[in-house]
């Protein structure tokens, strides 16, 4: 038994399917005489593929943002040429007897090895390029036919270092159940992920791939973070018990799809949910959205191959307009940075604080061509939405002043103008920020004059208020968003934009939380955003609260002085007022 974060709650067991870094178990299989020629080849294959890859990708990128972003592929295909590089992976293969996968593997642990011993920060980086050129080899051996890569069936669950974008969309055919991994955290991409699918997942378990191979039997306890590694029958038992209560509770709670969502005294909400892509929608669909309170833009480009024109982003968010539940879909602009990064917007060089460095709008007013290309096509897609009769809206990440926003407002004008001039449909739309930096926070009264709408960022809110980095296990303890000071906050600012009659919603995963919706609730919030297999639990759990039980509650709760006891009290409210959800409800 091993105790990680709890990140997306309920209980599964099944197969485990061991990803690591890169490849799905390259160290166990060793060649046969007659096999190594075959395996050289699809090195040579793969290698020759990837090197017209970046070619490729080195000149578009050129194009769009100018030599020096695009010289980070150069250098990549530089590598790809290396003959140290290829000398090695060609000895293991023809000498040990290593796959092309085992044998990158071992490529990448030993310059690791090396060049972290040194110290030098720029050696260090060079490891970082070496492991984006093996990524690359290792997806192209994936379209290699490799007979003795096992199979994934299902239901399993997925046991990684650490899940990335890419991996999602291999992920996508098979059946999932659960998903656990070594590193992350609650705002991860495994957790958002996981949350977005409805499915149990804990992160941050260390060395879990030593003690795991594919076909133990799991279980995740999303509830509590605990993993289980083959358990006894009687665990096992117990465990199976509990993942058939948590089916069925997740199956009768979707049936109240088609309810209002509403509070017992009848207080209309909105339910909205977080998607990542056109995958996500037919949750949101089944689950009972109201329409699409943030639409993460950013998974187009961590899953594109290189930089996605202006025509094909059009194409996604026609997609999404199309798919999406409701009349309403806010499309957020590229939030790259900190743990989301694309080596073409010169990401190849680590930060010292990442998520407080250059990032989301930051990144795009570096770069305002590219930004801009982004903007015109959600302003084309928000004309397409008018004539299916819905409404798109654009939210602008990490908003810290209100000249960023004077200078957003110029650029969507700016983009207006370029497509009246090219003959374009377009629309001009509301346009929000995304609350997520605490200068903004405290001045919101001053930002509010320029935006049609707010949109809290929670997960980024309650770091930034904290000064503590939530993916550092050190000080991850602090990101606590039922903590005082972030309650403090969180009412002030939906205090500020209701008596200004601006719509708020907030589409941090608190908004998914049963104790986090009812001191939402309590503080006037009525608009709520998130993962779409939360949104029938908080559905039941709204319609057995009232408004003044929600306010009482939260009077209550601002009184306490610490995090555990406010977490206490409301753990108790939650259960007093809908017990049915504890299967859904995390420590």
């Amino acid at each position: 038994m091993k105790k990680g974060i709890a990140v997306s709650p309920g209980v599964a067991v099944g197969t485990a399917y061991c990803m690591l870094e890169i490849f799905v178990n390259p160290d166990r299989k060793r060649l046969a005489d007659r096999e190594v020629t075959a395996e050289l080849a699809r090195f040579e294959t793969a290698r020759d593929a990837v090197a017209l890859d970046l070619r490729a990708l080195r000149m578009k990128v050129e194009h769009q943002l100018g030599p020096s972003e695009a010289a980070i592929f150069g250098v990549h295909e530089a590598m790809l040429r290396d003959s140290a590089f290829t000398g090695k992976v060609r000895n293991w293969i023809a000498n040990d007897r290593l796959t092309v996968s085992a044998a990158l593997h071992r490529l990448l642990q030993e310059y690791t090895r090396l060049f972290s011993e040194t110290g030098d920060a720029y050696l260090q980086e060079r490891v970082a390029d070496l492991r984006d050129v093996v990524i690359r080899l290792g997806d192209r051996l994936s379209d290699v036919a490799n007979p003795e890569q096992p199979a994934m069936h299902g239901p399993i669950i997925i046991v990684a270092d650490e899940l990335l974008p890419s991996h999602v969309v291999a992920l996508d055919d098979v059946n999932v159940i659960g998903i656990v991994t070594q590193r992350g955290s609650q705002t991860s991409h495994a957790a958002i992920i996981a949350r977005s699918r409805g499915i149990p997942a804990v992160s941050g378990v260390e060395h879990l791939l030593r003690q795991v191979k594919t076909g133990d039997t799991v279980v995740i306890d999303g509830r509590d973070g605990i993993v289980t590694v083959n358990p006894d029958p009687e665990a096992l038992s117990a465990y199976l018990k509990l993942e058939r209560e948590f089916v069925h509770l997740k199956d009768e709670l979707a049936a109240n799809r088609d309810m209002p969502a509403q509070t017992a005294d009848g207080h209309p909400l909105q339910l909205l949910a977080n998607v990542n892509g056109p995958l996500d929608l037919p949750a949101a669909q089944n689950m009972g959205a109201a329409g699409i309170g943030l639409y993460r833009t950013e998974y187009l480009y961590l899953t594109h191959p290189d930089i996605p024109s202006e025509d094909e982003q059009l194409a996604t968010y026609e997609r999404i307009i199309q798919g999406s539940p409701g009349t309403s879909i806010t499309i957020r602009t590229l939030d790259i940075g900190g743990d989301k990064t694309v080596p073409y917007l010169g990401h190849q060089h680590q930060e010292a604080n990442p998520f407080m460095g250059w990032r989301s709008i930051r990144l795009s007013f570096e770069h305002p061509e590219f930004f801009i290309t982004q903007v015109r096509a959600i302003l084309r897609a928000a004309h397409f939405a008018q004539t299916l009769g819905k409404q798109v809206r654009i939210l602008f990440p990490m908003i810290t002043n209100l000249e960023e926003m004077r200078r957003v407002r110029g650029m969507v004008g700016r983009a207006g103008k370029q497509l009246k001039a090219e003959g374009h449909a377009y629309l001009l739309t509301p346009i929000g920020m995304m609350l997520e930096v605490p200068a903004a926070a405290v001045s919101i009264r001053l930002l509010l004059g320029s935006v049609d709408f707010v949109s809290i960022g929670s997960n980024d809110l309650v770091q930034y208020l904290m000064a503590a980095d939530r993916d550092n296990p050190k000080v991850s303890h602090l990101c606590q968003p039922l903590s005082p000071p972030v309650l403090f906050v969180l009412r002030d600012v939906i205090a500020a934009c209701r008596a200004a009659g601006k719509p708020i919603t907030l589409c941090g995963e608190l908004a998914g939380q049963p104790r986090g919706f009812v001191v939402l609730l309590g503080m006037g919030l009525t608009s709520f955003s998130m993962s779409p297999a939360f949104i029938p639990s908080i559905k039941e759990l709204a319609c057995h609260l009232t408004m003044e039980k929600a306010t009482a509650v939260l009077d209550r709760a601002m009184k306490f002085n610490t995090t555990a006891q406010i977490k206490r009290y409301l753990s108790r409210q939650v259960a007093e007022v809908a017990p049915n959800l504890s299967l859904m409800d995390q420590a």
